[in-house]
């Protein structure tokens, strides 16, 4: 029964992390990367689509991002979500190709996009110390029912503080990864 708790708990922090690395991927760098716009919902069909699903992503050195639209009647909607995303693309098109190109960042933006890749890294932080937290009562409840004891309570209270720490660990490495991208 324990086991069960805790793969559920391990469960839950690895989406915790991918949700992490996918919101920190999306965040601006000088390196230009799909990621970026991959994800950029769009109006399309009465349904909301991920650009990735509308159309084959490329990159075009040094800094655009070329989107070869599926359905040239949709270029408009692409080209729109794309300016609404409010990311700072200047964005041109040829027939059904779209061209998002990266301008230089400055250093206040980079700034912000630092400060923005921290509280994320935060945010997940919290959010792996409320599932640490909601674990460590839910097997405290079970002491309480009697069907584990105190010994198996510390043992599994440290397998899960190192499954936390693993966690953070890899947060920290990505936030790191993404900052010294965003100084480059």
């Amino acid at each position: 029964m324990i086991d069960q708790i805790i793969k559920n708990f391990e469960l839950d922090l690895k989406n915790i992390l991918d949700k992490f690395s996918s919101e920190i991927k999306s965040i601006r760098s000088n390196r230009p990367s799909v990621e970026l716009i991959e994800n950029i919902k769009v109006n399309v069909y009465n349904d909301s689509l991920p650009i990735k699903q509308l159309g084959a992503l490329s990159l075009k050195p040094p800094r655009t991002i070329q989107i070869n639209i599926w359905d040239k009647n949709i270029v408009n909607n692409i080209v729109g979500a794309i300016n609404d995303s409010k990311m700072g693309f200047s964005v041109s098109i040829d027939g059904n190709n779209i061209f998002v190109n990266l301008p230089e960042l400055t250093s206040e933006r980079r700034a912000e996009f630092i400060k923005l890749a921290k509280k994320i890294a935060e945010d997940s932080r919290i959010h792996v110390r409320n599932k640490r937290d909601e674990i460590i009562k839910k097997i405290k409840n079970l002491e309480q029912e009697q069907k584990i004891n105190e010994d198996e309570i510390f043992k599994n209270k440290e397998k899960i503080q190192k499954i936390v720490d693993e966690i953070n660990l890899k947060i920290e490495n990505l936030l790191k990864e993404k900052i010294d991208e965003l100084n480059s």
